[in-house]
């Protein structure tokens, strides 16, 4: 998949759709080239052509028509996922939990081959996303399976994410306090990512804005324990204020 076949991806997830028209003007290509490049992606199940153009298809790369969790601030997700994407170094080790911001960046992961990276995941749709893709080695975690995301989970699958170290981990949170620290409203999920904290010494923490100041029932860890928290422009001034306080790495985009 070359550089202009995944810009024609990324397109197609924030409109649903292209034209050859549209695409042919933008890249400064010709319509023939265009349509070949449409070809090549319908072979590889990313896209289905149509008059003029192509679709986006319900297939495991697009997940947000099965699953509405992941239909929620699309845009803000997809923006902390491309720049969490920027700190994949190539041939590293990583830990997907089962949050849908993680989703996003196995999309990403998924469009950009110039990285091989191994990647361990105990989400099904994210390691749907990523099943086939030839630069991905990919590890799906064993266990019991539940979530409204579909997961594994349970002490099998904590068990087995403690018998390994990864060099970087990603995950999100139901709350993000500057008080406490990251907190879930006590899920199984919160057991994850607890044992994914143990087995590694980056833990980048993706999540939007609204996550920010939101209600919680347990703590998950303090803040002293996260690598990088990434989120979106939305997040208040106080927050960032709070954030330069207590010298938290706090990322913008």
């Amino acid at each position: 998949m070359n550089e202009r076949q995944q810009r024609i991806l990324e397109i197609m997830d924030n409109q649903g759709s292209v034209s050859i028209a549209s695409l042919s003007e933008l890249f400064s290509c010709s319509k023939v080239t265009i349509r070949n490049d449409l070809r090549e992606l319908e072979n590889l199940g990313q896209l289905k052509r149509t008059r003029g153009g192509a679709k986006k298809v319900a297939s495991p790369d697009n997940m947000e028509t099965v699953y509405p969790s992941l239909q929620r601030n699309i845009d803000a997700k997809q923006r902390i996922a491309a720049r969490a994407y920027d700190y994949i170094t190539e041939n590293s080790t990583i830990i997907l939990d089962d949050s849908s911001a993680c989703y996003f960046l196995a999309q990403h992961i998924s469009h950009h081959p110039e990285k091989a990276v191994a990647v361990l995941t105990n989400s099904l749709p994210s390691a749907s996303v990523l099943a086939g893709a030839p630069h991905v080695q990919l590890y799906l975690i064993g266990g019991h399976v539940g979530g409204h995301l579909p997961a594994t989970m349970g002490e099998q699958t904590t068990q087995a994410i403690r018998s390994v170290f990864v060099d970087m981990a990603f995950i999100s949170v139901h709350s993000i306090n500057f008080n406490v620290g990251l907190a879930s409203i006590g899920t199984p999920q919160m057991q994850i990512k607890r044992a994914i904290l143990d087995i590694t010494d980056k833990v980048f923490v993706l999540a939007d804005s609204a996550k920010f100041g939101a209600g919680y029932l347990e703590v998950i860890c303090p803040l002293s324990e996260v690598y990088r928290i990434i989120t979106d422009s939305g997040l208040k001034q106080e927050y960032i204020s709070k954030a330069e306080a207590a010298h938290i790495p706090l990322e913008l985009c």
